[in-house]
C-alpha cells in the first residue's frame, strides 16, 4: 500500500507498510507457531488492507479556523486504513469546531481546550462521536451547534463530551457528558457505551467471535466463564440454549455495555464488574469451560495457576500478545493447545491476535 502520510515520515504508525501485506500474514503466523506448540493450527485470517481501521482516535491541533485531525501536530484526514465512513466524518468536524469556535488544545503552551476526537463506526454506519475536553469551558457552545452536526452526520447516533483536565499523554479522562438522547452504539449483537473498549477492526474481531463460537460449540458446555470480558464481545457470541454465561471485567462501563446487549438480545448471559482473578478465586465451583483474553500482560502466574488447578475442562485464550501467551501456556501444563489460528487485527504492524483453544488431558 502506498501512504504519502508514511513516504514522507509524517506518521510512521504502520511500520510494516513497506513488506507485502501476504508476507506481513505469513511472517505473524510463523511467529505464532513458534511460540505456541498446538496440535492443529488453522490457516491465518486476513483483515483488508485499505479502511479496516472502525474507531480513529483523532488528535486536534492546529487553530480554531484551520483545525487539524490526526496525530500531534500532523493532520490525517486522508489516512487510508480508516473506515471510509469514518473519514467522510472529518470535514463535518472540522466545520464543528470553527462553528462552535472549539480552541485546539496546544501541548508546548498547555492553552486551548479541545485534545481530543475519538469516532466510532458500528458495522450498521451509525456514528459515536466524543469530544475530549480539557474542560466545560465550551460545553454550552457544543450544546448549541449540536445540531448542525448532526444535519451534517444524519449517522450521528451519540455524541459526548469527554472531560480531561490533566495535561498528560491520555486519550480521554474519567467524567463523560452524554449531549444526545442515545448513550450507547449499538454494534452488532453488542452495546458500547462511550468508555467501553471496543477491537479497532469490526470485521477481524467478528471472524475472532464466530470461530470461538464454533470451538465452543463443540465442546459443548453448560457454563461458561467469560474472564477480561469487555463489552461481551466472546459472551454474547457463545451464549445459547442449555448454556449459562458469566463475564468478569474491571470497567464498569465495560459491564454496563454487556449486560445492556445480553438484555436487549436476551441472552442467558450476566456480566460482573471484577478483578477477573480474584472474582475466579473467590467462586466455589469451576464452569466447564473459561474464555480469557487478557490484555498485552496475559492472564499472569496467579490465574493460570488457578486455571490449572480447577476443574475447567476447557480454555478458550484470546491473546494479543504471543509472547506473554506462550509464558502462560507453560504455566499450565494439564491444559494443552488443541487447535489455533491467528487474526490479523492490526495490518501493517507487528501485531495480531491468536485464538487458541485448550483442552485438559485425561487421567
Amino acid at each position: 500500500m502506498d501512504c504519502s502520510y508514511f513516504n514522507d515520515g509524517r506518521c510512521t504508525s504502520c511500520s510494516l507498510l513497506r513488506t507485502p501485506y501476504e508476507q506481513q500474514v505469513a511472517d505473524k503466523d510463523a511467529r505464532a507457531h513458534a511460540l505456541v506448540p498446538a496440535a492443529q493450527w488453522l490457516a491465518p485470517t486476513e483483515s483488508a488492507e485499505l479502511h479496516f481501521r472502525t474507531k480513529s482516535k483523532l488528535v486536534v491541533g492546529g487553530t480554531t479556523h484551520e483545525p487539524t485531525l490526526g496525530i500531534l501536530g500532523q493532520d490525517l484526514s486522508d489516512c487510508r486504513i480508516v473506515d471510509e465512513r469514518v473519514l467522510t466524518a472529518y470535514p463535518a468536524l472540522k466545520g464543528f469546531i470553527r462553528a462552535a469556535r472549539l480552541v485546539p488544545y496546544d501541548v508546548g503552551s498547555r492553552r486551548g481546550e479541545l485534545k481530543n476526537i475519538l469516532v466510532t463506526v458500528a458495522p450498521g454506519g451509525g456514528l459515536m462521536i466524543r469530544f475530549v475536553l480539557r474542560s466545560t469551558e465550551s460545553l454550552l457552545r457544543i450544546r448549541k451547534h449540536l445540531p448542525s452536526l448532526q444535519d451534517a452526520l444524519p449517522a450521528l447516533h451519540v455524541a459526548t463530551v469527554n472531560l480531561l483536565p490533566a495535561h498528560a499523554a491520555l486519550v480521554e479522562g474519567e467524567e463523560e457528558i452524554v449531549l444526545t438522547e442515545a448513550d450507547a452504539l449499538p454494534h452488532g449483537l453488542l452495546q458500547v457505551l462511550p468508555r467501553s473498549f471496543l477491537q479497532t477492526n469490526t470485521a477481524i474481531a467478528e471472524s475472532l467471535y464466530a470461530q470461538g463460537k464454533r470451538w465452543v460449540d463443540e465442546a459443548n458446555p453448560s457454563t461458561v466463564w467469560d474472564l477480561y470480558c469487555g463489552v461481551g464481545g466472546f459472551g454474547l457470541h457463545v451464549a445459547g440454549d442449555r448454556r449459562t454465561v458469566i463475564g468478569v471485567e474491571l470497567s464498569q462501563d465495560a459491564v454496563d455495555s454487556a449486560n445492556r446487549a445480553a438484555a436487549q438480545n436476551g441472552a442467558d448471559a450476566r456480566f460482573v464488574a471484577a478483578d477477573a482473578t480474584d472474582w475466579a478465586r473467590k467462586q466455589d465451583a469451576s464452569p466447564d469451560l473459561v474464555i480469557v483474553n487478557p490484555p498485552r500482560r496475559g492472564i499472569g502466574p496467579e490465574l493460570a495457576g488457578w486455571l490449572e488447578e480447577s476443574g475447567a475442562q476447557t480454555v478458550l485464550y484470546s491473546s494479543c500478545n504471543a509472547e506473554s501467551l506462550a509464558k502462560d501456556l507453560e504455566l499450565m501444563p494439564s491444559l494443552q493447545p488443541v487447535k489455533a489460528q491467528v487474526f490479523d487485527m492490526f495490518p501493517h504492524t507487528s501485531h495480531f491476535e491468536t485464538l487458541v483453544l485448550l483442552a485438559r488431558l485425561a487421567g
